[in-house]
């Protein structure tokens, strides 16, 4: 398991929006005192004044802002912030701006998460149910108080319509929370396709199907899901269209079903105010010396050529954040690229026999087109090593439990690396 320091993030936020400015404050403050330390956000082709109200948060560098136009974006938006940024968090959180994660003590939702993953070492994910709250009654929009002040009420939490054998809605839905480097792609907005072995969770430890957590698990973290808000505000939702589908798929109808009060709830507002009296932000200079401290121990511990094959063993995801990580910050040993000193370490891991897990080098195939891109002699023979050595054999395993598809992939990968 690589070492939590090497991260500069614990937890960042991966969200797509369109037109939210006047929720945004509100949505980042919260998160931020729950734990939150970066948020990757997509602009979906807003028209509303979501600049402003973001400008002081990427000033801090509490926000990275991506543009990312056009119909049906959230998976991509998705897939690329797993792709791009997966190196530099512990953990990532995808969720809507009408999403708050709420925990059920004072902890922080790191803290929370990392006693649930803590139970299973296979797991990915950490699936959290919704927690869907209604408009207490409000037909018109009062933009004058938060969210989380005008709505406390919603439904029962173990609310659920089972609409067929294979459709539930309700409070079984759940958004994730993942260690990115156990990603391979996501193909919903609540779950993702894990590499090899790797599965998700729900907070008791035990594995969620798909999008669905049920039975529904609400003692110990949740997501508040303010779906409906006021009758007005669902409205402008529904005419916003949806950044997943082709068809918008919401209608006023919808507004009945979900629009539910019957529970009293303003724990959120209680823990909000709790997380308020001890918060603190870890410098961007800390952050980094932090960050530097751990890379350069780790890759001076020993010498990658000297080191037994024993050590190799579950290293390799630490070396490939210790790439990422040397070429974000610029990072040198002496006067030599720390770099190059995690490439040679990648090298050494790839060169040993039986120490490679097949999730260990899906995440490397992810890594490799960034790799490529790096002007150091070695990239080559790291090319080589993985070509001839393990490509094959990857592409012999994708025949027996993956589809077509990968096998597929892997192949036309082969013919790329051969023509380098």
């Amino acid at each position: 398991m690589t070492d939590k320091n090497l991260f500069l993030y614990d937890l960042a936020i991966v969200a797509i929006f369109k037109d939210e400015g006047r929720y945004l404050k509100e949505w980042l403050d919260y998160h931020l005192l729950a734990g939150v330390e970066h948020f990757y956000l997509y602009n979906n082709d807003s028209s509303d004044d979501y600049a402003k109200v973001l400008a002081p948060y990427i000033e801090n560098n509490l926000v990275t802002l991506i543009d990312w136009s056009g119909k049906m974006m959230q998976y991509p938006a998705y897939n690329d912030a797993t792709e791009r940024f997966r190196f530099f968090c512990r953990y990532m959180a995808f969720i809507d701006c009408d999403e708050f994660i709420f925990p059920k003590t004072v902890q922080s939702i790191v803290e929370v998460a990392d006693e649930i993953f803590s139970r299973d070492l296979n797991a990915a994910a950490l699936g959290i149910n919704w927690q869907i709250f209604g408009s207490n009654g409000q037909d018109k929009a009062d933009y004058n108080r938060g969210v989380l002040e005008r709505f406390t009420r919603r439904a029962p939490s173990d609310w659920v319509v089972i609409l067929s054998e294979d459709e539930m809605i309700g409070n079984v839905t759940i958004k994730s929370i993942a260690n990115p480097r156990r990603v391979d792609c996501w193909w919903s907005p609540h779950y993702a396709n894990y590499f090899r072995d790797f599965h998700s969770i729900n907070s008791n430890g035990e594995k969620t199907v798909r999008i669905v957590g049920y039975p529904v698990t609400a003692d110990k973290i949740v997501v508040n899901h303010y779906n409906v808000k006021s009758r007005e505000e669902f409205f402008i939702k529904v005419n916003r269209g949806s950044a997943c589908r082709p068809l918008n798929h919401k209608t006023m109808k919808m507004f009945d079903t979900y629009d539910r009060n019957e529970i009293f709830d303003d724990g959120i507002l209680k823990y909000r105010a709790a997380r308020a009296d001890n918060f603190s932000l870890e410098s961007d200079a800390d952050k980094i010396r932090r960050v530097e401290k751990t890379l350069l121990e780790t890759l001076t511990q020993c010498s990658p050529l000297d080191a037994p094959e024993k050590f190799f063993v579950g290293k390799l995801e630490t070396f490939l954040t210790c790439r990422a990580l040397a070429e974000m910050l610029g990072t040198k040993i002496g006067n030599k690229s720390a770099e190059e000193y995690s490439l040679v370490w990648i090298y050494q891991t790839l060169n040993k026999n039986g120490v490679l897990t097949y999730a260990e080098l899906q995440l490397f195939v992810d890594a490799l087109p960034e790799i490529l891109s790096r002007p150091f002699p070695l990239v080559k023979k790291i090319v080589q090593v993985f070509s001839i050595k393990i490509l094959p054999a990857m592409q012999d395993a994708a025949k027996s439990f993956q589809t077509w598809k990968v096998y597929k992939n892997l192949t036309l990968l082969q013919r790329l690396l051969n023509s380098i």
